[in-house]
């Protein structure tokens, strides 16, 4: 290979959509940057119509946020229903003049695509729809039905995307059986780990209040920095749990303990400490808040702005919207993925419940959910790039998986 990029058709209708390759150059040349469509929808729409696919684009949006186009496709209208689901926006490249190649140009250098989304997550939108597409020519129409849940929002937010499009389907009667999330997944080699669950996550902010003063007459304030340092220490002392049998341990970690002060020779008048939690399935929503709003209590309890002075005071207030763990059980979905790859890359993948979160965390609530996509050690990375033999890879894991799925359910 050399550096210069691939000619790509002047239309998207002209794109082969078997050839994941293709596909995903013109993917990554629609500058799909949050909450920008960029063209991206559009050029998965002109893809997938050709297939047999009825494709909807419908547009949500809420106060104080951006508005957001998301597609739903699907081909088939009975039968078992599997979805896939994954994001065409990306974050922001950053400076261009730090990359290799223009981070939208799709440019191919010895042998990897490099360009913005080319793993997070374009790359696995290219070969599903590649798969779907030799799947087609050898097979027909699915034994089913087969939809494309895609969002512009999952990098953003998360308002006007997934979750809403999920009402808006279930609204127009639409039933998942199944459903595979391509998001990259792989953390060394394609084959290694399909996440079966995530974690949830939980964020907060502690705010100590004191009095403002000199730092030459003490006695006139109360520096709660006194306070938050021994709350601090008391959160990160104690672990949450050990783990389960699917799960990790919990894990709380701080992210800024801030006074907003520049001075040094002022005592601050409050101090916040904020934090976020991701937590495995020994704990819900309701119960890791309780359990932290005691710890912080405890400390504060036995704290002191300055001895002499009564305990600190502070407020605890929950930040972002949380979200839960949870596990898909071993059936059909996970055995036909575990299959698929293993027949592909000779791997037999481990089962992770690893990493943050993802959309997956609102569509285990209409189906189970399973996420398998390429490697990612170049997500939101300068030169953020993939294998080409990886794309290959994962179009004959995504077509072997189709196959397998459809024969288990039908």
């Amino acid at each position: 290979m050399t550096d210069e990029q691939t000619t790509m058709p002047a239309t998207h209708t002209a794109i082969d959509p078997a050839d994941p390759a293709a596909v995903l150059a013109a993917l990554i040349r629609c500058p799909s940057v949050t909450p920008d469509e960029g063209g991206a929808l559009a050029c998965l729409e002109a893809l997938l119509t050709p297939l047999g696919f009825a494709v909807e684009r419908p547009v949500f949006e809420d106060e104080g946020t951006p508005p957001i186009e998301n597609l739903f496709a699907r081909a088939g209208s009975q039968g078992p229903h599997l979805v896939f689901a994954g994001h065409t926006d990306v974050v922001p490249p950053g400076d261009a003049r730090d990359w290799s190649h223009d981070p939208f140009a799709a440019a191919v250098v010895d042998g990897e695509m490099i360009g913005r989304g080319a793993v997070d997550m374009k790359g696995g939108i290219a070969a599903f729809v590649a798969a779907c597409a030799r799947h087609a020519t050898k097979h027909g129409g699915p034994k089913g039905q087969i939809s494309f849940l895609i969002t512009g929002d999952e990098e953003g937010p998360a308002i006007n995307g997934t979750v809403k499009l999920l009402e808006w389907a279930r609204q127009r009667g639409e039933r998942f059986d199944a459903c595979l999330v391509g998001e990259p997944t792989n953390p060394g080699a394609l084959g290694d780990m399909i996440k079966i669950g995530r974690r949830g996550s939980l964020s907060g902010e502690i705010v100590v209040n004191g009095r403002q003063g000199h730092v030459a007459y003490p006695h006139l304030a109360d520096n709660p920095v006194r306070a938050a340092v021994a709350i601090a220490d008391l959160l990160l002392a104690t672990p949450l749990d050990e783990g389960t049998q699917a799960f990790q341990p919990s894990n709380l970690e701080i992210t800024s303990i801030d006074v907003g002060n520049a001075s040094v020779n002022v005592i601050p008048a409050r101090c916040s400490i904020r934090f976020n939690v991701r937590y495995n399935d020994t704990w819900t929503v309701e119960t890791l808040k309780a359990e932290l709003q005691a710890r912080v209590g405890r400390a504060a309890a036995d704290s002191r702005l300055r001895p002499g002075h009564e305990s600190a005071a502070f407020s605890l207030v929950w930040r972002d919207r949380p979200s839960p763990s949870f596990l898909t059980k071993p059936g059909p979905l996970t055995e036909a993925l575990v299959e698929a790859v293993e027949s592909v890359t000779g791997r037999r993948p481990e089962l992770s419940t690893s990493g943050g979160t993802s959309d997956a965390r609102f569509i285990k609530d209409h189906c189970p959910v399973v996420e398998f996509g390429l490697v990612g050690k170049t997500m939101h990375m300068v030169n953020e790039r993939v294998a080409l033999s990886d794309l290959e890879g994962l179009t004959e894991i995504y077509e072997a998986f189709i196959s397998r799925w459809f024969a288990t359910v039908a």
